[in-house]
């Protein structure tokens, strides 16, 4: 049986994304944790920071906390800013860019296990 869990903001540890400029990623809960089935994780992008096109093997489900920053997603183009959801599919080629003066941040959730990433550029 899995036990509840609740961790306080203070308590994520965040850490660069190696092959972004400017992004960072906090684990919020993940399967260490006892999640079963879904990890939930914080992304930063600092104004000027980008992430090159790319897939992942598994799907991702994103909210957008704060500020505003472009996503490509296969060849379509998008502005999002918090309060907008978004559905990216597995092994589908996206990116991200924070052309702004003020931090974005999201949420992201995705399945528990591997996940393959491919870089394009």
């Amino acid at each position: 049986m899995t036990e509840p869990l609740v961790r306080s903001a203070d308590e994520i540890e965040y850490e660069a994304v190696d092959a972004a400029d400017g992004m960072q990623k906090g684990v919020l809960i993940d399967e260490r944790d006892g999640a079963p089935t879904f990890a939930i994780r914080r992304f930063v992008l600092e104004p000027g920071g980008e992430v090159p096109e790319h897939t992942n093997a598994v799907e991702h489900e994103q909210y957008v906390l704060e500020g505003r920053y472009t996503v490509g997603i296969e060849d379509e183009v998008y502005e999002v800013t918090a309060g907008d959801s978004l559905l990216i599919p597995a092994d589908t080629v996206h990116w991200y860019r924070n052309d702004g003066d003020e931090l974005g941040a999201f949420l992201c959730a995705v399945p528990n296990g591997d996940d393959e990433i491919e870089l394009l550029e």
